[in-house]
């Protein structure tokens, strides 16, 4: 078969690192945890890693086999997938022989996918101004956690809740209700993971510390009723906090919390060509409080790199409102743009603008 075209497999060789709050975990020197539940292979506290470690097992089986009939054949394994795609975009011409790429990092067995979404990651960054908290006040910490999270392009279409999301949510309905002032806020940790816990240290009047809790609980049973479906473990709790920092003045305390309530998140559109596919969507995946900053951390995903710039508006439009400086990065055009009228296998319809996330399956 050494006349037969050249496949290159590929694969990526790095994971989305992401660990729940209350585990102890150094995914730079700790090992993963597995343990089989039912069927699944999962970690203890942490995400697994089988994204992309399967494709690139199956790839170094396929070198390994003695008894696999193939052509020429190479394996590429590139790095930073998750963060960047520095390694895809550190490929030099001329570097591959084969005429066909497979990769490997699909999520669904027995299917094909004939491309991927393009991509931008997109910061919005506030200038903190704090001012002395005068008396009575009790620090606390407004926790959300056991939200299944997932990625942020396979699951973003799933109904699964936004730990980031929810608590702005319940900030924006009743900051100024409980006289509260922001001290910090926390979520998630991936920009291309969704957020499965998020928290807001926060100082409130001791006059309203139980009506803060009464809300709180209520908001609890008010999710698990929206969400019980999908999220079945949905946790609220109000922690004690010693209060080391100076709050948010209140303008800027209200243009945070407006902006975490009004950001995008999520499917924005789905395709017209195959159903059931995401064209658009995006995930406000990581918020971050430093001394003097705050930073929302977002990562849009479309097939048609016109939905990409469209949502990178919105979001500069958003963000310039709420006084935040918008920044974009890291920009990754939608694969296999291939403007054909041939009907598809997945679908009835002709694909008009591309076979971009065309499924075939077997």
């Amino acid at each position: 078969m050494e006349n037969r075209k050249g496949v290159v497999l590929q694969a990526h060789i790095d994971m989305v690192p992401q660990k729940n709050e209350d585990t102890g975990h150094d995914f730079s020197v700790d090992p993963i945890r597995p343990y089989i539940d039912g069927e699944w292979v999962t970690a203890e506290g942490t995400t697994l890693g089988a994204d992309n470690g399967m494709g690139m097992a199956a790839c170094l089986a396929v070198l390994a086999s003695k008894d696999i009939e193939h052509g020429p054949l190479e394996v590429l394994l590139t790095i930073d997938e998750e963060a960047g795609m520095t390694g895809a975009f550190g490929l030099k011409e001329g570097w591959l022989e084969g005429e066909i790429l497979l990769n490997t990092d699909s999520e669904q067995e027995g299917e094909i996918y004939m491309g991927c979404a393009g991509g931008v990651d997109a910061s919005l960054t506030f200038n903190l101004d704090r001012q002395e908290l005068g008396g009575g006040y009790v620090g606390k910490t407004l926790q959300i956690k056991g939200l299944k999270g997932g990625h942020s392009g396979c699951d973003i279409h799933t109904g699964r809740a936004n730990a980031n999301k929810l608590l702005g949510r319940f900030l924006a309905g009743h900051a100024n209700e409980l006289g509260l002032r922001l001290l910090s806020v926390r979520g998630g940790t991936l920009r291309n993971a969704i957020p499965r816990e998020a928290a807001a240290d926060i100082a409130v009047p001791a006059s309203n510390v139980e009506k803060l809790t009464s809300l709180f609980n209520y908001f609890e049973s008010l999710l698990t009723e929206e969400l019980g479906a999908v999220e079945t473990s949905i946790a609220l709790s109000v922690l004690d906090h010693d209060i080391s920092e100076q709050p948010l003045t209140p303008a800027v305390q209200s243009r945070i919390i407006a902006a975490i309530n009004a950001c995008p998140n999520g499917v924005v559109r789905m395709s017209d060509d195959i159903a059931g596919v995401v064209e658009t969507s995006l995930n406000l995946g990581v918020i971050t409080t430093e001394s003097d900053k705050l930073t929302l951390l977002c990562l849009i995903r479309s097939l048609a790199d016109s939905g990409r710039s469209y949502v990178e508006s919105m979001l500069k439009s958003m963000g310039e409102l709420a006084g935040a400086k918008v920044a974009f990065s890291g920009a990754y055009p939608a694969g296999s743009q291939i403007r054909t009228q041939r009907s598809c296998m997945c679908s009835e319809r002709p694909m008009k603008r591309s076979m971009a996330a065309c499924r075939i399956s077997w």
